[in-house]
């Protein structure tokens, strides 16, 4: 196993089966079908480095199924509660075995996955509700499938992770809609695969968060051939609007958005539980809240 995006190990060739489908590869683990989302326990091999024993018994996701030049087999995963596996762009930490050295997680029937993503600029006033949102939803306790995440302006890295087999994808962001500075909203924008398809290549900047933007790269990054989870949106009316041209930053929320934070926890509490038991949960009523 080797840290980082090389390949080190110098075994013989492996001989596990790896099948291909449009979710793609898969290796076949102690009876288990293994492929990207599926959860794993690491068994480093006695001779691998202190490094790789330092992860024995650590949990972890399965990112990819991979095989190189000489044909043997490698499960890419990223380690549970590892936030840095949310950057693809440069700071994303991926590991990598082989199939002997992991074993398989019995969880009984795997549940929905839900994404809660934080998103917004700290230093463009209450623009950071979403990062300050998801750091007051990391001091509670929250079901098993809920994955909460601080994605800033790293939009690139949403849109991948958009594709790691979420049911529901629920984005927090400062969304002005007319209301009074701190109101909150649910906005249920409708099935992300059957979006208008925009003129172009969506290219997000590596350092922007445009959610439109990043909802097309998804779209186009799956290609038809991996799903697309049901995107939701939690947004608070700011006090503060900033273009992203202003000569000064703003740090800090107002204070109506400010004080919407904790109870923008507690409808995501509330939320994510109803969609662990219906992903598909009807919102065609928007929920409202102050």
């Amino acid at each position: 196993m080797s840290t980082g995006e090389t390949l080190s190990r110098s075994e013989t060739a492996s001989t596990d089966e790896v099948t291909s489908t449009g979710g793609g590869r898969t290796v076949d683990v102690a009876g288990v079908r293994l492929g990207r989302g599926s959860r794993v326990r690491l068994r480093p091999g006695q001779s691998a480095d202190v490094l790789d024993l330092a992860l024995t018994g650590r949990t972890a996701e399965v990112d990819a199924v991979e095989e190189d030049l000489e044909g043997r087999v490698h499960v890419v995963v990223t380690l549970d509660g590892d936030d840095g596996r949310d950057f693809r762009t440069g700071l994303g930490h991926r590991f990598f075995f082989t199939p002997e050295e992991v074993e398989p997680v019995e969880d009984g029937a795997a549940g929905p996955r839900i994404l809660v993503a934080g998103v917004g600029n700290i230093f463009m006033g209450d623009d950071a509700f979403g990062p300050e949102v998801v750091t007051a939803m990391r001091e509670r306790s929250l079901p098993e499938g809920v994955h909460v995440a601080d994605f800033g302006i790293r939009g690139m890295d949403l849109a991948y992770r958009l594709l790691d087999g979420y049911d529901v994808a629920v984005l927090v962001d400062a969304a002005p809609r007319g209301k009074a500075p701190g109101t909150l909203h649910v906005i249920d924008p409708g099935p992300l695969a059957a979006a208008p398809q925009p003129a172009g290549r969506a290219l997000p900047q590596p350092h922007g968060m445009d959610p439109v933007q990043v909802l097309a790269l998804a779209r186009q990054l799956s290609d038809g051939m991996r799903p697309l989870p049901r995107v939701l949106v939690l947004g608070c009316e700011p006090a503060v609007r900033m273009r992203g041209d202003e000569h000064d930053v703003v740090v800090g929320l107002s204070g109506p958005v400010r004080y919407a934070v904790p109870e923008a926890a507690d409808m995501l509490e509330s939320l994510v539980g109803e969609l662990l038991c219906d992903p598909h949960r009807d919102l065609s009523r928007p929920v409202v809240g102050r």
